[in-house]
């Protein structure tokens, strides 16, 4: 529930003018929530230049008061920041301290959600990592077969994938992981869930570049999607929820490569009207 403290409040209206849902009102001259039609999305604690609005449902200590030397980042830094981003496959032999796993997960934690859902989880892979794989692997190996078994002309686009895939999982049981093409011997990866696709999306977006901010490097698998998708055994073992499925899997560690400029891109495809 969303309260005012009412020795706090100076009615400025403030949090009114800018409740989406019009859940607060003014009464007697102090701002009310009814919370009727509130979904929690702080913006009324936020907003309120009098530190009068709190929540008893949230840990009202993580609020933090806005510092400019603290929170501004100058626009062409962070567009800089953005455009040297690399994805990474080769990794250093070397944990990630959880310190850093914990502020990657937080840059996801407050990635906005549509409609405040925050309904984006996380599970880090790390202890089980080589299981993990196995998984997926052995589920890749089975969908490579299942295409090459069946190549129909729509699906030779798929083909050197799937030769891929079997060969990927024939290294793995033959431990031969020099050429690990799914984790790259990464020794972390966090699989992002969520009801909305695009909620998780926009958090896996904050979590790379978070990992970036820390020194890490990061890649988004798409072939540990495509072995984990619709598997009850992964589910189970990622702990996954029903309601929810697999977003994204960043595989994340310690760079063993160093990149010295940015790349060039395709014009950006704009239209004005």
């Amino acid at each position: 529930m969303m309260n005012v403290d009412k020795e706090k409040c100076i009615g400025c209206s403030k949090c009114i003018d800018d409740c989406l849902v019009n859940d607060i009102i003014m009464v007697k001259g102090k701002a009310q929530i009814k919370n009727e039609s509130c979904f929690k999305c702080g913006h009324c604690i936020a907003i309120c230049p009098a530190d009068a609005v709190s929540s008893n449902e949230y840990k009202m200590n993580e609020v933090k008061e806005y510092k400019e030397e603290k929170f501004s980042v100058p626009a062409d830094n962070l567009l800089n920041f953005i455009k040297f981003r690399r994805t990474i496959r080769q990794f250093k032999a070397k944990k990630v301290e959880k310190k850093k796993i914990k502020k990657i997960i937080e840059a996801g934690r407050f990635a906005p959600t549509g409609s405040n859902q925050q309904d984006v989880s996380f599970t880090v892979v790390k202890d089980k990592i080589d299981y993990f794989r196995g998984l997926v692997l052995k589920n890749l190996n089975e969908k490579g077969k299942s295409i090459l078994n069946n190549l129909e002309p729509e699906k030779m686009k798929f083909k050197k994938y799937a030769e891929m895939w079997i060969k990927m999982y024939q290294d793995y049981q033959n431990e031969n992981l020099d050429n690990d093409l799914l984790f790259f011997n990464a020794p972390l990866v966090i699989v992002v869930t969520a009801n909305s696709t695009v909620n998780g999306s926009l958090a896996s977006a904050n979590m790379e570049l978070m990992a970036n901010a820390l020194d890490l490097g990061a890649l988004f698998s798409g072939f540990t999607l495509r072995g984990a998708k619709g598997q009850p055994e992964i589910r189970k073992f990622l702990n996954i929820e029903n309601d929810k499925e697999i977003i994204t899997s960043l595989v994340i560690g310690y760079p063993d490569v160093k990149y010295l400029r940015t790349v060039p891109r395709k014009k950006a495809n704009i239209n004005w009207t």
